[in-house]
């Protein structure tokens, strides 16, 4: 998934646009919109863009982001134990 559906939603709805206003602007039918909102279908990079500029926001905002793992930390080698 190259976008991220609950971003395209509150970015929709932030503009004040129905699913069928949005879908005209991108040039996709309103099923279709839906269905990428709701993470059930891709957007196309040509698509993203054409999102982004009909909500008046960066690209960056509707995609998808990754999370980041940190490497696990080093396992130390476990001590001998000494006895007294």
């Amino acid at each position: 998934m190259n976008h991220a559906p609950e971003a395209v939603k509150y970015a929709r709805e932030a503009a004040g646009l129905t699913l069928k206003e949005l879908a005209e602007r991108v040039g996709v039918s309103e099923p279709l919109m839906s269905a990428i909102e709701r993470g059930q279908r891709n957007a196309t990079p040509k698509n993203l863009n054409k999102m982004a500029e009909a909500l008046n926001c960066p690209r960056v905002v509707l995609e998808a982001k990754r999370v980041q793992t940190p490497y696990p930390a080093p396992v130390a080698e476990p001590r001998e134990r000494q006895t007294a």
